[in-house]
């Protein structure tokens, strides 16, 4: 799917383009996990309170709650990621990626078979996450890279699923992309925003803007969050 289409697609959904991306993100991804010191494991990310130790725990947790279908109510909130990651603070680093590796596998499947697409956005919550890590790893591109043509357009169906309201994105760093994100809402022009792609995936992931420079009109960022 083509970004700069997305607005014509409207809601259509593509049920395998989470699988794609975790797919793509745990070749990318995994290398980096395996081969980095273990004491790295234990510096702290964008997300407040969790090493890059904690988020991996809670990103393979989830994973495997979507391959094993423990999804009972409650079970993505704050509290219930907590425990997870609680369960997880004695075990090996080992177990925790191999957990994880399988999640990058075998949850995509699972995900596809949802009509309701309402598991969508994990996908691209796992990729946020893996950012957080190369960031606090000092990797470049954190909210970058090669899985981006896969995270733009599932960002624009998240966008929509969480009503944000309509956006027109120009991407510098990719030819002057155009993207459509969110929803129109009726007497009100869409936002805009000019600046590069690893900011525009910030500013809806609410991660830290610190040394960004971008234009955003008709919308503030607090409005544009995905994840609350």
């Amino acid at each position: 799917m083509c970004t700069d289409c997305a607005d014509d697609l409207g809601d259509v959904r593509d049920p395998w383009l989470p699988d794609r991306l975790l797919r793509t993100e745990r070749d990318l991804l995994m290398p980096l996990l395996r081969r980095t010191p273990e004491e790295a494991y234990e510096l702290r990310t964008a997300c407040p309170g969790w090493t890059a130790r904690q988020v991996l725990a809670h990103c393979g947790a989830a994973l495997i709650r979507i391959v094993e279908d423990r999804l009972e109510e409650g079970v993505f909130l704050p509290e219930a990621n907590a425990c997870d990651v609680a369960e997880r603070e004695d075990w090996p680093l080992g177990r925790i990626l191999d957990e994880l590796e399988r999640g990058l596998t075998e949850a995509g499947p699972v995900i596809a078979g949802r009509e309701d697409g309402r598991l969508d956005a994990v996908a691209l919550g796992e990729w946020v996450h893996a950012g957080d890590v190369r960031e606090a790893f000092g990797e470049p591109h954190a909210y970058c890279g090669p899985s981006l043509d896969l995270a733009l357009p599932l960002l624009s169906v998240t966008s929509r699923r969480r009503e944000t309201p309509r956006l027109v994105g120009v991407l510098k760093d990719r030819a002057r992309t155009e993207v459509s994100l969110g929803n129109a809402r009726e007497g009100r022009p869409a936002a805009t925003f000019e600046g590069d792609a690893s900011t525009l995936i910030r500013i809806y992931a609410g991660r830290p803007l610190v040394r960004t420079r971008y234009e955003l009109t008709g919308a503030t960022e607090h409005e544009l969050l995905i994840y609350r």
